[in-house]
């Protein structure tokens, strides 16, 4: 069969794996930056192990396997680390040499992932006695080992009914729970030796590809730690965030207030009728920490309030429930938008490819901001601008704004928490910053977390389809520039704020899946986004759709998304 890898033809033999044609052409590589990880078949992920000419017809490959080859007409592009696909590839494959390190060091022990913060996986190692230091100097040389070793990492499809039964044998209840709510026969998994495991996607071909790693101890677990970001063969250096992992750390605790730590807690919740009160707890804590933020900006004196989170992290309805609860307090908070200091677009430079980009700071009237902020906390009446995204220009509407010492201002934007936002005349110590985010920790299973991006996605896809009337695709298409934007202009300062709130509702997924499942299964197979599309579907299947949208507030931060939010009427 005659394939086109990354541009190069080859005449695939029988029996011959991806990986194999990919040395004979040369396009392997020691180093990460330039190593394949895995393939990209007509929009589909395939593991370098994958088979394309078959020895025989009664082979188990699926038929959607067998469609992607067929509509590809043999182009094969290869998936390398600066892809998002290629770096969640690589992490499914690190975890699992993890695990396996901690099978053979500690074969009792049961393993739980918590969270990601920046390059860092923080896990919780559950044994006899407390992981120490040395420990983890143990587990880091038996993954070295395993790593030098290059065990070859099998995909096995087996029943579902024998893949609950191993699981249960091997005493991860937690999968057996999950896999008891998935609707198909069968469950694929990665195999070495008696060790088996899954993380619901594709893996690398074996267990030398994971060379970039390092683990690092933070009491009482452990960072897995993943490749550095501006240089991906060396593994990053510092990933402890203590302020963001005190706020994870108050999410699992809200977890286990709520009963509610995995899918499959929410999943048992909403069957039993008990999510209706899940859903009462849960705004409760919500808004109890709002009302604690505000008391914490009255105590400190705060002025102003600049509020900054990625997309989709409620940043809107915090500011107008953090506004609610500044009033209980006796202030008379007034709201801005950064948005509204944008400059016009026919005066936005482009770069040096010709584009635009419109969430770099310089599209931000930053002087004028300055300006109109000094003379506020003055005491002067100031005219605030108005921008008009459908013209894209400046206005003046007469909305003129004048501060009191009860009167706060409470400003949301990207750039909220950028440095360069306020200058050195603003008196800092009068500015209280705030970053909000939806920072999930409810998990599959043990396992595997639920990347916090995946939440804000699904909370976008559904927003900007039931307000703008956007496609799937539409979004999907967006997200990538979106997450570019994020990573330069938002995270670099999360860790500096004054206060950090997780907008997450931990029963949310069980709502958002009502919306967006049924325009999902619509995709085509030829979308340029099915790929993408069938892992949210695949994620999606373990969740059980739950119809209680009476029962949510209409201040809920899921009201901004789902609809129904009443600081917009």
């Amino acid at each position: 069969m005659r394939l086109i890898i990354d541009g190069h033809e080859i005449e695939a033999n029988t029996g011959e794996s991806l990986l194999e044609l990919v040395r004979r052409l040369g396009l392997d590589s020691e180093s990460l930056r330039t190593r394949p990880l895995a393939a990209d078949i007509k929009g589909e992920v395939f593991t370098l192990n994958y088979i394309p000419v078959r020895k025989t017809e009664k082979e188990t490959t699926t038929a959607r396997m067998r469609r992607a080859m067929r509509m590809s007409k043999g182009v094969i592009n290869l998936i390398h680390f600066d892809d998002d696909r290629g770096k969640k590839v690589y992490e499914r494959t690190m975890q699992f040499v993890f695990f396996l390190a901690v099978r053979e060091v500690f074969p009792s022990a049961k393993v739980k992932v918590n969270y990601a913060i920046g390059a860092g996986i923080y896990i919780e190692i559950e044994k006899e006695s407390p992981l120490t230091k040395a420990e983890v100097e143990t587990l880091r040389a038996k993954c070295r080992e395993i790593v030098e070793n290059d065990y070859p990492l099998e995909r096995m499809r087996i029943d579902i009914n024998d893949a609950i039964d191993f699981f249960e044998r091997d005493g991860q209840q937690d999968k057996v729970r999950l896999l008891q709510w998935r609707r198909f026969t069968y469950f694929d998994v990665y195999r070495h030796g008696d060790y088996v495991d899954y993380f619901y996607g594709e893996m690398m071909p074996s267990t030398g590809y994971v060379k970039v790693f390092d683990l690092q101890y933070r009491a009482p677990g452990l960072y897995l730690v993943r490749p550095d970001a501006k240089d991906c063969d060396v593994p990053a250096s510092n990933v402890d965030m203590p302020r963001f992992a005190s706020v994870f750390e108050e999410s699992d605790r809200w977890g286990e207030l709520m009963h509610c730590e995995t899918v499959a807690d929410l999943n048992d919740l909403s069957a039993s009728g008990k999510l209706r009160e899940l859903i009462r707890v849960n705004e409760a804590l919500h808004e109890r920490r709002f009302s604690e933020i505000a008391s914490d900006i009255v105590r400190r004196g705060a002025r102003v309030v600049l509020i900054a989170g990625p997309s989709s992290s409620g940043k809107t309805t915090s500011a107008n429930r953090l506004a609610t609860q500044l009033r209980v307090l006796g202030k008379s908070p007034i709201l801005l938008s950064l948005d509204d200091y944008y400059i016009d677009r026919r005066l936005i430079e482009p770069d040096e490819n010709g584009k635009i980009d419109l969430e770099h700071i310089n599209t931000i009237d930053v002087p004028q901001f300055n300006e109109d902020l000094e003379r506020l906390l003055n005491g002067e009446s100031v005219e605030i601008p108005f921008f008009n995204f459908k013209t894209g220009q400046r206005e003046m509407r007469g909305h003129f704004v004048e501060l009191t010492p009860d009167t706060p201002l409470i400003i949301e934007g990207l750039h909220a928490l950028n440095p360069m936002l306020l200058n050195p005349r603003i008196d800092h110590s009068l500015v209280f910053r705030l970053y909000v985010s939806a920072l999930t920790t409810l998990n599959l299973d043990n396992h595997n977390r639920i990347p916090t991006t995946d939440v804000r996605l699904l909370r976008r896809m559904v927003r900007d389809y039931e307000t703008r009337g956007a496609s799937m695709e539409r979004t999907l298409g967006m997200w990538e520039s979106v997450r570019k934007g994020e990573e330069r202009w938002i995270f670099p300062y999360q860790e500096g704020a004054d206060a950090i709130f997780n907008t997450t509702l931990v029963y949310e997924l069980a709502v958002l899946k009502k919306h967006i499942y049924p325009l999902l299964v619509d995709i085509a197979p030829d979308s340029p986004c099915y790929d993408e599309i069938r892992g949210i579907i695949k994620f999606l299947n373990y969740i059980r759709e739950a119809n209680v949208e009476d029962e949510i507030p209409p201040t809920s931060i899921l009201r901004e998304f789902i609809g129904g939010n009443t600081f917009y009427r």
